[in-house]
């Protein structure tokens, strides 16, 4: 497995897959492991949780300058990302046991509860645009609900991806708790088709998501998917428009726009549609590209070469479908992966950019002509993760809130994930909840005892 600088096109380090023993041998020290794990005392599992906070911050300069070296993050983005996963374990520590609590239930029993039980090995396959976070907020309920992890983390991360079984190790978190495994996608299916493994939980693409989706059900396994997005960012008239076009510009170039909840589609109501697309396009054109070690960098390079290709399909064949170019639209010349910040508008029904999701600092801006226009847009897609809404009008929020197929609605605010609120989508963009209550709750045995 290789590990190749995004802003250069340099090779940073290769790693051997693990062999098919190596595999077995590592699963089988998890399913070890839980039999220990899970009869540990929340208090325990706490204090190991905490440690690993601790441990987050202490070596956040190291891990940061890691992801920002395997994915190009810009490097105070990897800074905030370590810290937020010292918050989730923080989270969790503090909240386990409050949110796996027996559950009092009155019945025609003497007395009757639900309990709340781990399951087993889990299975995570995590992507390499939030290298950190998309893996703690998995990890930190999983191990403090009695589970044991098994990471098969995206290929272009193998650095990233020892250094989080690294920290559970140095935080106390006894052998087998969680474990990386690197190795390729071909060998996902035989893991979870294994007995030893009780559950499976997927971030990463639509396609990825129906194969693992198909793999678990076929061996009956429960299954958490976070897909993709197309997430609208609706702006009306009553809005702050200038609040709005700045928040559009920070939520599309999230992460070089690499993001499953940035804004993809800005769907604008005509009145204002001039005055959004001037402030918009104006950011846009005034973020700094370049090597996002520099902290005076906004956006750095997209994290593998293809991805470059991919989105600028998407580029042309929209502007060839009547799309028009505000600003960018092209590679940028030089070493590594690095796309001009776009904005498109003009963009309609058929159009790469209006129906696919654009994985790179490109925005869609398309127009509506009222409300129930602007739901219909929003609502026009596969997808359905997020979605920012701005407006003052108190109907029109109630509205937003009610009619938009989305696992979330943020008005006037940047959608975000946040350990305190339930994340997911519908439709395409998966099955299934992580953080908050929801979200440890989805790997455990719901357990009803009945006693006369």
């Amino acid at each position: 497995m290789r590990a190749i600088n995004p802003a250069t096109g340099e090779l940073i380090a290769e790693y051997p897959e693990l062999t098919d023993a190596e595999i077995d041998g590592k699963i089988a020290a998890a399913a070890g492991q839980f039999r220990e794990h899970r009869a540990s005392t929340f208090s325990r599992r706490a204090a190991w949780m905490m440690n690993a906070a601790k441990l987050l911050r202490e070596r956040s300069g190291t891990y940061a300058a890691l992801m920002t070296a395997e994915m190009g993050k810009p490097i105070a983005a990897s800074e905030a990302e370590v810290e937020k996963c010292a918050w989730v374990c923080e989270f969790y520590a503090a909240n386990a046991e409050r949110f796996l609590a027996d559950e009092e239930i009155a019945s025609d029993a003497a007395r009757s509860y639900v309990a709340f039980q781990p399951v087993g090995p889990v299975l995570a396959i995590m992507p390499w645009n939030f290298p950190f976070w998309q893996c703690f907020r998995f990890a930190a309920p999983a191990l403090m609900a009695g589970n044991v992890g098994l990471l098969k983390h995206a290929s272009n991360v193998p650095g990233s991806a020892l250094a989080i079984e690294e920290v559970f190790r140095d935080a106390g978190f006894p052998e087998g708790c969680f474990q990386t495994l690197l190795i390729g996608a071909k060998k996902v299916e035989a893991i979870i088709a294994d007995g030893r493994v009780a559950a499976v939980t997927l971030t990463g693409s639509e396609e990825a998501g129906r194969k693992v989706g198909e793999a678990a059900g076929r061996n009956l396994k429960k299954v958490v998917l976070e897909l993709g997005g197309s997430d609208p960012f609706i702006v009306m008239p009553s809005a702050d428009i200038a609040a709005a076009a700045a928040t559009a510009v920070t939520s599309r170039t999230i992460n070089n726009g690499q993001s499953c909840i940035a804004a993809k589609r800005f769907i604008v109501h005509d009145d204002i549609a001039d005055q959004f697309e001037k402030l918009f396009a104006g950011g846009i054109e005034a973020l700094k590209v370049g090597d996002p070690a520099d902290r005076s960098v906004a956006i750095g390079p997209l994290a593998r070469p293809e991805f470059v290709d991919d989105l600028h399909r998407q580029v042309t064949e929209s502007i060839d479908g009547g799309a028009r170019l505000i600003t960018g639209g092209k590679a940028m010349e030089g070493k590594g992966f690095f796309y001009q910040p776009t904005v498109l508008s003009g963009i309609g029904p058929g159009m790469a950019a209006y129906a696919e999701e654009t994985f790179g600092p490109v925005a869609a801006v398309i127009r509506a002509s009222g409300i129930d226009d602007a739901i219909r847009i929003a609502n026009d897609t596969r997808f359905g993760l997020g979605s920012s809404v701005w407006t003052n009008e108190p109907e029109e929020q109630r509205r937003f809130a009610s009619e938009i197929e989305a696992g979330s609605v943020f008005i006037n605010g940047m959608v975000k994930s946040d350990p305190r609120l339930p994340f997911g989508g519908v439709k395409a963009s998966g099955v299934g909840r992580e953080l908050a209550e929801f979200g440890i709750r989805e790997f455990v045995n719901i357990k009803t005892i009945w006693i006369r």
